[in-house]
């Protein structure tokens, strides 16, 4: 039954999730008469408009004439190839776009009204590629496009003599008009995609090129918009070009050994910064920008300390760092760094008062623009965390980032066996590192041994002693384990540094002992016998 229903607007599509494919029609006192999607179909109505089945309207096709279409610069003898007509439906002017089955009948017809809405007719559920009933037999390539004028406008440009079709709809439906025809794409021996540069179109073109033969798919990128863009600007050349220097689809991550020459001969090394200590720095060769170091003790044995050390020294060396320990709030923080500036443990209320005011302000003024941190007391959710270390790289210029410490991350989430949170929280901080750029320390407990003595004793530390998960050592580029005997009447102040993995040179072994003042609450690297 026909309506005086109304174009109204596009909108999004909650059955695809494209952001503009829903069309929705109106009754003459502005309320919605129906909607249809032209990417996954959907039709939906209100009232007595609601059909028994969700399909495009089915009513006789209309019969337009061949013409040229002088915006959009497309000839007439074009149009004709892809049967693309030009007539008029309730009174207004529309161009055709005539849809066919695999046994090349005309099954639908897609109308293209002038402020730029579509309305179906015919049966869209039998529908092939637009133009595909002109290229039946296959052949060297075909090309791809994203709409009916573009796949016009490539064809045009190659004088109508090589196989051009486009997808039905956009490009939330691509990918599923692609797999119905896998089989009559496989004729051709080179299939290019050519879609808009924007953010859909690349998507849907990696998304249709994984399902396509993994020899035969390639990915043209226009300069410009789409192809019908560049046919009106007379830049019909650059659609010619966009076709022979389609290039070859290759899974993201995946090179080939021809395109590593580059890598090869670049000498493109960053630089390392060297540790605070010098038998970590002779092990490990300084530290570097996506690398994620991992250091391990146990309870009590001073990893904070050396978080600080460590810390403060790249500080002083103009690098700015992010700080995250999230057993100790900011104010414990900051007093720590600024207690290793004046040789003094500062959270101590007797030594507070003993350093004058104005020392403190001096101190912290010359570490302050080269440090934040995250005010964050206790467990933090995982992708929280991971978002604030984000901003602290890339929205604060952060070169290293300290986590203390890893286990506390997962404390305060209910679901889930800690190995497998620790595993997922250590995947994503690789994946961090390298995404931004940044070198990170990550601060890791150890668990307790089958032994009569414990790491507080002095036990020596393994890889094997971490706590969680493999993860912890697999996914770090360096492992760094502490010993302090705490109970030694005569060594309870000497730290043991251990480099218990080092991927970058393969060096491991005891690096240097640490020696704690109490007095000054500093680690001061002791001399060791190589």
């Amino acid at each position: 039954m026909e309506t005086n229903e109304k174009f109204s607007h596009h909108t999004s599509c909650e059955n695809c999730g494209s952001r503009d494919n829903r069309g929705v029609w109106l009754n003459p006192d502005d309320t919605i008469h129906h909607t249809y999607c032209f990417g996954c179909h959907e039709y939906s109505a209100t009232g007595e408009a609601q059909p028994e089945n969700k399909q495009p309207i089915v009513r006789d096709m209309i019969t337009g004439n061949y013409e040229r279409l002088d915006k959009r610069k497309v000839s007439e003898d074009t149009c004709k190839v892809f049967d693309y007509e030009v007539g008029e439906y309730d009174g207004r002017p529309v161009q055709i776009a005539n849809y066919y089955d695999k046994q090349y009948n005309k099954v639908a017809q897609k109308l293209r009204f002038p402020d730029k809405s579509f309305k179906w007719f015919g049966d869209t559920d039998k529908i092939t590629l637009f133009g595909q009933q002109n290229w039946r037999d296959g052949g060297r390539t075909i090309v791809i496009t994203e709409g009916e004028l573009d796949c016009l406008s490539v064809s045009q440009v190659n004088n109508n003599k090589y196989p051009v079709v486009s997808i039905p709809s956009g490009t939330a439906s691509a990918k599923k008009y692609i797999k119905q025809e896998l089989e009559w794409l496989s004729k051709f021996e080179k299939i290019i995609l050519m879609f808009d540069t924007d953010t859909a179109g690349m998507k849907a073109s990696v998304e249709c090129a994984n399902i396509l033969p993994v020899k035969k798919c390639y990915i043209a990128k226009v300069q410009g918009k789409d192809a019908n863009e560049l046919l009106q600007g007379g830049k019909g050349q650059k659609i010619i070009d966009a076709i022979f220097e389609a290039k070859h689809y290759t899974p993201q991550g995946i090179i080939e050994g021809t395109e590593t020459k580059e890598l090869l001969l670049n000498d493109d090394y960053v630089e390392s910064v060297p540790y605070a200590f010098d038998g970590l720095n002779k092990k490990l060769s300084g530290i570097r920008p996506k690398e994620l170091v991992l250091l391990c003790a146990g309870s009590g044995t001073g990893k904070s300390q050396v978080c600080r050390e460590l810390a403060f020294d790249l500080i002083n060396k103009g690098h700015k760092i992010g700080y995250i320990a999230l057993e100790e709030s900011v104010k414990r923080s900051i007093r720590g760094l600024v207690s290793l500036a004046v040789n003094k443990p500062i959270h101590i209320p007797e030594v507070r008062k003993s350093i004058p005011t104005e020392q403190l302000i001096s101190e912290w003024e010359k570490i302050k623009d080269n440090v934040c941190f995250y005010d964050h007391f206790g467990s933090s959710d995982s992708e929280d965390l991971l978002n604030r270390i984000r901003f602290m790289v890339q929205g604060l210029n952060c070169k290293f980032i300290f986590l203390d410490h890893i286990s506390i991350v997962i404390s305060g989430i209910s679901e889930g066996d800690e190995r497998r949170l620790i595993d997922n929280t250590m995947t994503n901080l690789r994946k961090l590192v390298e995404e931004i750029n940044c070198g990170m320390f990550v601060v890791s407990h150890l668990k307790r041994v089958d032994s009569r003595t414990g790491h507080e004793d002095g036990l020596q530390t393994s890889l094997s002693h971490l706590r969680g998960s493999h993860s912890l050592a697999q996914l770090s580029d360096a492992v760094i384990g502490f010993e302090r005997n705490q109970q030694s009447e005569t060594e309870n102040n000497i730290m043991t540094a251990r480099v218990l993995k080092n991927r970058f040179t393969g060096d491991t072994g005891v690096a240097c002992d640490l020696i704690w003042n109490k007095d000054t609450g500093r680690l001061l690297e002791g001399n060791f016998d190589e």
